[in-house]
């Protein structure tokens, strides 16, 4: 009887595991050269992003914006397996943001960024020096964004369609927690009687 429980709870347990393997069809985002987060001094010719699967072309598009939203992606990207790269135009040192949003083979889109500082870049526009007309008060400049301190976000911010299998794996875990807690409670009990 102690057998027939433990597979009772057991098979009812398979059933809640085996739908988090249609997730591993969704692509995700593996690394990326300048790696997210990252401060550089040199501008890369290039941005490269890697993936866990080769991207459709037809169905990624990626953008490159710099400091007060310039665009920043220097031509279309090319693709070569699971890497895509796209030319990099830099402008003034400050946060750069690389969009992605690329198809997966089980047809959810998976769309996230990469963040990285430019430390130097081309300069900014100095504020006018015109002469005030007599009796204006002089305005402040504002801080320009070149100047500004940026702080990159600490990782990649992937969203993906699938609802949120984690919670998921939670409850798989628990149920087989539970089971072979029963099972065993199960199997001293048959044994002391």
């Amino acid at each position: 009887m102690a057998r027939g429980l433990l597979v009772l709870v057991l098979a009812a347990a398979v059933p809640v595991l085996l739908p988090a393997a249609p997730a591993a069809a969704h692509n995700s985002l593996t690394g990326s050269d300048p790696k997210n987060g990252a401060r550089v001094a040199t501008a890369p010719k290039r941005i490269e992003l890697r993936f866990l699967a080769s991207p459709a072309p037809a169905t990624t598009k990626i953008t490159v914006t710099g400091p007060d939203n310039v665009p920043a992606a220097g031509g279309a990207p090319t693709f070569a397996g699971n890497r895509v790269s796209v030319p990099f135009t830099p402008g003034a040192a400050g946060l750069y943001i690389v969009a992605y949003r690329i198809g997966s083979a089980d047809g959810h889109p998976v769309s996230g960024e990469v963040r990285f500082t430019l430390t130097t870049g081309t300069a900014a526009a100095p504020p006018s020096t015109s002469a005030a007309p007599s009796g204006a008060v002089p305005s402040t400049p504002a801080a320009s964004p070149a100047t500004s301190a940026v702080s990159p976000a600490p990782a990649a911010d992937e969203v993906d369609s699938d609802g949120g299998t984690g919670w998921l794996w939670a409850v798989a875990v628990a149920v087989a927690l539970v089971a072979l807690g029963g099972g065993l409670l199960l199997r001293r009990r048959s044994a002391r009687g």
